[in-house]
């Protein structure tokens, strides 16, 4: 058994130090309720910098413990099994999933997966038929206010990671009529454009991102879907129309800073927010997990018709 434990957290960049493998044994026994698992995936996310930090910032984040087996969004396969609904074979998934090859775990708090809804591709499910697939389609529901024949501008930022190039796709499924993403290659831009059905795309390490965005959105923006925050955020709040809505969904930026979440708007910014009405409401994907079943389906019905590429 390898396991990945974590030793430090505090403001700054992480680096391979903070962290260290061991080899270790586990329980040749399970108990009544448990099963034991062989880790397949394991989704390595931008919030869990926030877990590096003794105060997370978040009620719902609690911080990884110095020396304690980091843990996240995983999935794997049941070897053995002592719980009435899970038998050897299944797969499973969970949002706390240690990062270690095998694992005993309780039964109770996991998920069974059904393969075919992804066509067989399980790591889909911390993707895009997961937790990154139902924050961008739920962000973009309950925030964004789309609707189909309105002639809707959408930017996204962070456009080419795993849940901004899915909000872009949905964005344009959803009823936006342009769709601009902003990432940091060429070749990411290329992308979003040539494979994601994106209208244009921005490189922010080249050129005047202001004046490119007042080129590719004329009519300004109306919806932004914001997962970095930062310099880039406010350049495209400053475009951005009245009654318009910001679906915060990460401030990547921002992660290794000791700041409050949201970060606080530089004061002209802010000003611009409050004068044009702009909604910037924290989103928690969390709270919505009423609409998580009803959400999964249509992601992976989006994902077999080919409309949602990932």
């Amino acid at each position: 058994l390898f396991d990945f434990k974590i030793i430090l957290g505090k403001n700054g960049v992480p680096v391979a130090e903070n962290f260290r493998l061991e080899q270790s044994t586990i329980a040749d026994t399970i108990q009544a309720g448990q099963v034991r698992v062989r880790t397949l995936y394991l989704s390595v996310d931008p919030y869990m910098r926030c877990r590096m930090n003794e105060d997370t910032g978040s009620d719902y984040l609690l911080p990884w413990q110095l020396s304690e087996v980091a843990d996240g969004g995983g999935i794997g396969v049941v070897e053995e099994s002592k719980h009435d609904n899970l038998a050897k074979g299944d797969f499973v998934t969970s949002f706390n999933w240690p990062w270690q090859t095998v694992a005993i775990l309780d039964g109770s708090l996991l998920q069974k997966l059904v393969p075919q809804l992804v066509n067989g591709r399980l790591s889909y499910f911390l993707g895009a038929a997961g937790i990154t697939g139902l924050t961008a389609l739920l962000g973009i529901k309950e925030k964004g206010h789309v609707a189909a024949g309105a002639n809707q501008t959408m930017v996204v930022s962070g456009a080419a990671g795993a849940c901004g190039s899915l909000a872009g796709q949905i964005g344009r499924l959803e009823g936006c009529s342009r769709v601009v993403g902003i990432a940091g290659t060429d070749e990411k831009c290329s992308i979003l454009v040539q494979e994601m059905g994106f209208d244009a795309a921005i490189n922010y390490k080249k050129g005047d991102v202001a004046e490119q965005l007042r080129e590719l959105c004329p009519g300004g923006v109306d919806v932004y879907f914001d997962n970095v925050g930062g310099d880039i955020s406010d350049t495209v709040i400053s475009q951005m129309n009245q009654d318009s809505h910001i679906i915060l969904c990460g401030q990547i930026s921002q992660y290794n800073k000791d700041v409050p979440y949201p970060p606080p708007l530089p004061p002209d910014i802010e000003k611009i927010q409050k004068e044009r009405n702009i909604t910037r409401e924290r989103f928690l994907v969390l709270n919505y997990m009423d609409k998580q079943e009803a959400s999964i389906l249509q992601l992976c019905q989006w994902i077999q018709e080919g409309k949602l590429k990932v």
